[in-house]
């Protein structure tokens, strides 16, 4: 019994290491401080064995180009507090919109900065890997952003050799209102934007609860529903070398992907 004054002596132990709870792989992901469904959503989406870890980057609710602009100052940090004793294979930068005003290029240089040991990923890349995944040549888009937003995600899409029929925003400004539109009315949304000859639908944004609904739309559209943080974690599983089949999460997990 241990008595005030006493000095604890642990026993010399044969202590049983194994490679820990996420030996298949870790995946890091820097949100947005407003972000009300990205954290879940990936959380949702992890299959056993795969660790998920979360930082936020301190954002403004105002979503414009000018206020996305300003994430790309702290990336670097954030990317280096992501466990940087356990090395994580894959950070992400988890904004769809803010991906394509800094640049995929500019926001992987500065996750390298912060973690020179972790593939470098962002939502977006994630998306246009998925769209070229399904070979999709045809999309409509629908979004939570101001038109600004949308214009250059629209010529974002249009460089990366996709014909955007349709980009549809619900004029929102703010991260705290797009965690807040329900996922029913993405759906009806979703299905109102569809047009015959686009191959896929693709619902813009990481702070939206499009992922609740991606299944049903795609079972009553009949073609492939992309949403942004659904194309994300495929990405980052695959680019981590785990090849998992998903199932309740849209048609993007029936593939495999071209990272092998």
């Amino acid at each position: 019994m241990y008595k005030t004054g006493d000095k604890v002596v642990s026993k010399t132990r044969n202590v049983a290491l194994d490679e820990g709870k996420h030996h298949r792989a870790k995946l890091g992901f820097i949100f947005m401080s407003t972000d009300l469904a990205g954290e879940s959503d990936i959380f949702n989406m992890a299959p056993e064995d795969v660790g998920i870890h979360i930082t936020r980057l301190k954002t403004d609710d105002n979503t414009t180009n000018e206020t996305l602009s300003k994430h790309i100052d702290f990336m670097a940090d954030a990317a280096s507090r992501i466990q940087p004793d356990t090395k994580p294979d894959v950070i992400s930068y988890s904004c769809t919109s803010g991906s394509i005003v800094i640049g995929e290029d500019r926001v992987m240089q500065e996750i390298k900065k912060g973690a020179p040991y972790a593939i470098p990923m962002t939502l977006v890349t994630g998306v246009v890997d998925a769209l070229r995944e399904l070979n999709v040549k045809k999309l409509v888009v629908g979004t939570p952003y101001i038109d600004e937003i949308n214009t250059s995600e629209a010529e974002f899409l249009t460089k990366k050799k996709f014909e955007v029929l349709d980009i549809q925003g619900l004029n929102l400004n703010t991260g705290v209102s797009f965690g807040q539109v329900t996922p029913e009315y993405w759906k009806n949304f979703a299905l109102e934007i569809d047009r015959p000859d686009a191959d896929a639908i693709f619902l813009s944004c990481g702070g939206i609860r499009s992922l609740e609904v991606v299944e049903e739309i795609e079972n009553v559209a009949k073609k492939p529903v992309i949403t942004s943080n659904q194309a994300q974690m495929w990405s980052c599983l695959r680019r981590a070398g785990v090849y998992d089949k998903i199932s309740g999460f849209g048609r993007i997990f029936n593939e495999v992907g071209k990272f092998n």
